[in-house]
């Protein structure tokens, strides 16, 4: 079962260790001096410690490792790590589709993968928290503002290039022949290294992104993180029903935990304990009946994997709620009722079960809230119940409560 947000904070504050000190080397360099002759001289030795200690987390926050403590904050309009990297994501699979559906093409083929992740933060954390100039911050808060300055970068790390080609294919006789139109994509990605030139970076900037990198696999938990929740999410967390049973309780958090984190795919699906590696891979779409299908998008979830994946991780992976379907088989283990009569963790359904969602609790005006896996947002969110028309009562409840 996922665990409090918190406990992920924790995780990733106590693996800061000596690389968020070498990032302040030198203040900590002083912070040391000073704590020595503090606590020689006696007194109020232990106060002006825990002042300086304050202050070398505060320095160590501001610096580009402050990147690492990104999970940390529950504010409003604030979103976790891997929350962020799947909005530049989703604004990677605009442009990729919209070059692949501009015309009716007889084959499409996309070579190459956008810039490393891992390396795109070791950058942007550099070049926003490290540099000098007057629009320097910090980036231990994913805000919008952030987000934007990430997108920045990541675009001047990967190219997206295109070629059609046609070949007319001549008939014989009264048959005139067709033309075959095919579409070439060429993604180019730079490399950190290549961009301590592109971006101008001093010493210490070069320094302090070498040692970013070196946390390589600290990065990846952090993009990886199916645990943080958005400060907003969070208050829907809060405000569950204190009666409310474990089971559903942990449905919930669980559905809230990919909330923002993970795009749409159809025909996306995912039976893994935690973070799917595979989440923002560029693949093809292969399942049909969509009209992406054959298109290449980073991959994810749709909507009836997104629950699928809720209920196995809820569960310690003993339970898949849909037995393998999609939305409609998983509408068969559910009983009917009357919206009035709905809990948090019923699922909901569009008409002829196009759709699949969940409730996840009420707003501060009582409208209900539903979180689900939505094409339109190609992403997991929390929105009304426009557009959903019934309402489930899932058996796994009806079996423990």
């Amino acid at each position: 079962m996922l665990q409090e947000s918190a406990q992920s904070g924790g995780r990733a504050s106590k693996k800061l260790g000596s690389v968020a000190v070498q990032a302040v080397k030198e203040i900590g360099k002083g912070v040391a001096s000073a704590v020595s002759s503090i606590l020689s001289a006696g007194g109020g030795a232990v106060v002006l410690v825990l002042i300086l200690t304050v202050i070398l987390v505060a320095a160590i926050v501001a610096s580009p490792f402050g990147i690492l403590f990104s999970n940390e904050s529950r504010e409003a309009g604030v979103v976790p790590l891997s929350a962020a990297v799947a909005q530049v994501n989703y604004e990677f699979n605009e442009r990729l589709e919209t070059l692949q559906t501009a015309d009716d093409y007889d084959s499409i083929s996309v070579t190459g993968q956008p810039a490393d992740w891992i390396e795109v933060l070791a950058v942007f954390a550099v070049k926003v928290a490290g540099s000098n100039d007057a629009d320097a911050a910090d980036v231990a808060t994913m805000d919008a503002d952030r987000i934007a300055r990430l997108k920045a970068v990541f675009w001047d790390m990967t190219t997206i290039a295109h070629r059609i080609e046609v070949i007319h294919h001549p008939g014989s006789g009264e048959d005139s022949g067709w033309t075959e139109r095919n579409l070439y994509i060429t993604i180019t990605a730079k490399t950190a290294e290549e961009m301590k030139t592109a971006y101008h970076f001093n010493r210490n900037q070069i320094a302090a992104l070498d040692e970013l990198l070196e946390q390589r696999e600290l990065l990846r938990e952090l993009i990886e993180d199916a645990y943080s929740v958005s400060g907003d999410t969070a208050a829907l967390i809060r405000n569950l029903p204190e009666d409310l049973s474990p089971e559903r309780e942990a449905v919930v958090r669980t559905a809230c935990s990919l909330v923002g984190k993970v795009n749409y795919f159809w025909g996306g699906k995912s039976l893994v304990i935690g973070w799917d590696v595979r989440w923002g891979e560029l693949r093809q779409v292969t399942a049909a009946g969509s009209s992406t299908t054959g298109t290449y998008r980073p991959y994810g979830l749709d909507c009836s994997g997104f629950v699928d994946w809720v209920f196995y991780n809820a569960t310690g992976g003993d339970y898949i709620i849909g037995h393998g379907g999609g939305a409609m088989m998983q509408h068969t283990y559910c009983t009917p009722i009357l919206w009035e009569d709905a809990q948090p963790g019923d699922l909901v359904f569009y008409p002829e079960d196009n759709h699949v969602g969940m409730v996840g609790g009420w707003d501060e005006d009582g409208n209900i809230l539903i979180i689900h896996c939505a094409s339109g947002y190609n992403n997991v969110v929390i929105t009304g119940k426009d557009g959903f028309t019934s309402v489930g009562r899932p058996d796994y409840y009806v079996q423990r409560e």
